[in-house]
Order: C-alpha cells, then structure tokens, then sequence
C-alpha cells in the first residue's frame, strides 16, 4: 500500500468511502455505454478500480509521484489497452474540440474542487464529449444544476441547460474522504443533446450576470443601448426591474437573437 501525502497545490481529497464508489459508478446511464469513458485526477485509483471493472478507460493524473505508483498498479491492465493513463495536467491541454480525447467521451470524475468550474467548462464547449457523472464541491454542482428563479441560477446553468440537461445525484460527506475537506461534495450528472454554443452567447451571458443583484437591463446597457433594450424587453414581456437569475434559458435566448439579428450593440 503506497503511502502518499494529499497534496494541497493539486486538490487531493481521496475518496475512500466503498458504498459512495459504487454509488457513483452505479449512476452512469446505460446511454452512456459504448462511449470511451475518461476520468481526471486518478488519485490512490479506488474509483478507477471499480470503474475498470465495466469499462475501458482513459485516466489523467497530473502528480508525478502517484503516475509511478500507479503505473506498478495498474501495469497488466495498461499492457492490455484496458487502461491509458496520461501523466498530463488537462489544463495544459489544447483547448479545442477533442480537448481530452478525439473521439467521442463520457467523463467521470472525482474532480479537484479548486478546478472543477474550469474543467466542466471545457468539456460543456467539446462538441466530443457526449456528457458527464462528476463531483464537485455541492455549492459548484449547485450552479450547475440550478433552474430559473434560484438564487444560485447563473450563466453556468444557462450554458448547461443550452446543451443539455443536469440533475444533482446525491451528496457526499467530508467523512467520506481522506483527508477530510471543509465542504460537503455533490455528485451529479449531465447528458448533452446539443454540441456547440453560439458564438458570443457567453459573452452576453457574462454580461447579464455581472452584478446579480442589479436589474438585468443595468447590467446588459453596459454593451447594449438601453433604449433598444426596453424596447426588446416589452416585446418580450419581461420586466423591466427582473434580475439575471429570474428568467428562463429560452429567454436569453430571445433577448440574445434579436440583439445578434438587430446587431444593438454601442
């Protein structure tokens, strides 16, 4: 049994729980199956154990230290091409279609809290990545999964329901880690049936969601003539004191087709 340190500068809380493992691996949808499944940040490999007993499975680990390690572990499986593991920090990758692979993928993941958002992001915008069972910090998978009229509905959860659907699993507990986080983890699941956003949807969106607590015509008169967009809101039938997080994904939408058709920018 290896002996190894978490390392802060990487986010390693290892989980160790068996019931939370199997819970997880459980949770993958059978539309999923077929798909070449990835999992970042293998850690002490007790996920990748029992996912490598369903699944091929490509595997990046960014701690030079645990790649020895698992590299001896692992060594008739990779052999195989049962296992391809990747000493290879994801971010450092290219950031384009076919980010962690170029062939259609599932993710599933124990992710680093401190890189969750970025990593879901990235995989959200790879019209190669088919969808995704992770867990994140509750709060991160929170926005995610957040509809219309919450307060944590934000621009992730416009993206995420642009592209697809996401549904919160079920929490899992610090105890269920080594070492114990502060936070209390999430794990959920989404599925795309859309591969790409428009081009500056997300710029709009980052716009709109600025200052949450100011009026969204506030915050989109930054980029937009105002007058054009009181003009756009009663066409709409929005209301002219509603914040970012109180309207629905097809409205952005609306709001953001008419203002690309009609090119209202300053």
């Amino acid at each position: 049994m290896i002996r190894h340190k978490a390392k802060k500068k990487f986010g390693q809380n290892f989980l160790k729980d068996s019931v939370y493992i199997h819970k997880i691996v459980q949770s993958i949808p059978k539309v999923f199956c077929g798909e070449k499944l990835i999992e970042i940040g293998v850690g002490l490999g007790d996920l990748t154990d029992e996912l490598l007993k369903f699944y091929q499975l490509k595997a990046y680990e960014v701690d030079k230290d645990l790649c020895s390690f698992l590299v001896q572990k692992y060594s008739s499986l990779i052999d195989s091409g049962r296992l391809m593991l990747v000493p290879q920090d994801v971010l450092e990758l290219s950031n384009t279609h076919g980010w962690l692979d170029n062939q259609d993928y599932v993710l599933i993941s124990n992710l680093p809290y401190y890189i969750a958002s970025n990593i879901l992001l990235r995989v959200l915008r790879d019209s190669k990545c088919r969808g995704f069972v992770v867990m994140t910090q509750k709060e991160v998978a929170q926005k995610f999964c957040a509809q219309s009229g919450d307060s944590n509905f934000c621009a992730l959860s416009v993206i995420t329901q642009t592209l697809g659907a996401a549904q919160i699993l079920f929490d899992v507990p610090q105890e269920a880690f080594n070492p114990i986080p502060k936070v209390i983890s999430s794990v959920f699941r989404m599925r795309k049936n859309r591969d790409l956003l428009e081009n500056n949807f997300e710029e709009m969106l980052k716009i709109a969601f600025c200052s949450p607590r100011k009026k969204l015509i506030n915050n989109l008169s930054s980029r937009y003539n105002k007058q054009i967009l009181e003009d756009l809101f009663e066409k709409l039938c929005i209301k002219m004191n509603v914040r970012a997080h109180e309207i629905s994904t097809p409205t952005y939408h609306q709001i953001f087709n008419n203002l690309k058709v009609e090119n209202y920018g300053k």
